[in-house]
């Protein structure tokens, strides 16, 4: 008689098991829990395993303690009249404290942050000039972090931090920014270029009077030794009975013949007439002494005059 029964209460018992069951449920690590009992607020369930009364507390809802993100676009104009558009970032999370308002105070969190990020970034950005908006971003995140927490610490949110992540001028006008600049390099570069070829001339024309300097020194080092290897032959001619005068001819006919036979050994030299008889040396020498007279006549004759003059 009681076997007969047994099949009438399973589907009893079966279900008692599983609203038993149910009435068990585990909150995550970093969430919280709302409950409410016939629609009213109860309380509020930090992670871990938790009881219900099964069919009268329910879980309304369930918020992350975790630091969220949000980002938002907002486009404006700058005080020069260009238009931009920013990105900013809004990092923020529900406070443990006060999951009861921001679960019950708000119906969309992400919508206020978005409402009060234009607010601000709007009254910010027209204040800027377009390149004052690149250097003073940190300003513009500062401002929408103090206006979001004054106003969103009553909801049970806390702003952690803002970013502005992303400034984006209009095509145009980015466009004409990377032309300045590429105008501005190329104008350094000439600069630098210039200075360059200036440095070049500089030191190719110290190294020209250097050369100049240096040949004219061997020039007159040649000469010198010249003298001194003319007054040496002299001397020696003079010693084996061979006079002053003719000395001096015998040494001019030596260096025509020397300068003969080198012309000759050059075969690229050019065409050049010279006399080549032992009597175009005598001659040679003898208009050479000629002149020296007349130059000294010449000389003797400018210092009578200027001492007349005195």
């Amino acid at each position: 008689m009681i076997f007969t029964f047994i099949p009438f209460y399973i589907p009893f018992i079966f279900l008692g098991l599983i609203i038993i069951i149910t009435s068990f449920f585990v909150v995550k690590q970093q969430t919280a829990a709302i409950i409410e009992r016939f629609g009213k607020f109860k309380s509020i369930r930090q992670s871990g395993l938790h009881f219900k009364i099964p069919l009268i507390d329910k879980i309304a809802g369930k918020l992350s303690l975790k630091i969220q993100q949000l980002d938002v676009i907002v486009e404006t104009k700058t005080l020069d009249d260009v238009f931009v558009k920013l990105k900013v970032s809004v990092q923020y999370r529900v406070i443990k404290d006060k999951v009861y308002d921001a679960f019950y105070k708000l119906d969309y969190p992400h919508d206020q942050i978005t409402s009060y990020v234009f607010d601000v970034v709007r009254a910010e950005v027209p204040k800027m000039r377009l390149d004052d908006v690149f250097v003073k971003k940190d300003d513009i995140a500062i401002a929408v972090k103090s206006e979001l927490n004054d106003a969103m610490m009553d909801y049970g949110y806390d702003i952690i931090k803002t970013l502005v992540t992303d400034i984006d001028p209009d095509a145009q006008v980015k466009e004409a920014m990377n032309r300045i600049n590429a105008a501005e390099r190329e104008k350094v570069a000439a600069q630098y270029e210039g200075d360059a070829q200036r440095i070049l001339i500089v030191e190719k024309a110290k190294a020209e009077a250097e050369s100049k300097r240096l040949q004219g020194q061997g020039i007159a080092d040649q000469r010198r030794e010249i003298a001194r290897g003319l007054e040496e032959s002299v001397e020696v001619l003079n010693k084996v009975g061979i006079n002053s005068q003719e000395a001096s001819a015998l040494i001019v006919v030596t260096q025509h013949y020397d300068t003969l036979q080198s012309i000759g050994e050059e075969t690229n030299s050019n065409l050049i007439l010279l006399p080549n008889s032992p009597q175009a040396g005598s001659d040679m020498l003898n208009n050479m002494v000629a002149s020296f007279t007349a130059s000294n006549q010449i000389g003797e004759a400018m210092k009578q005059a200027k001492k007349k003059k005195e």
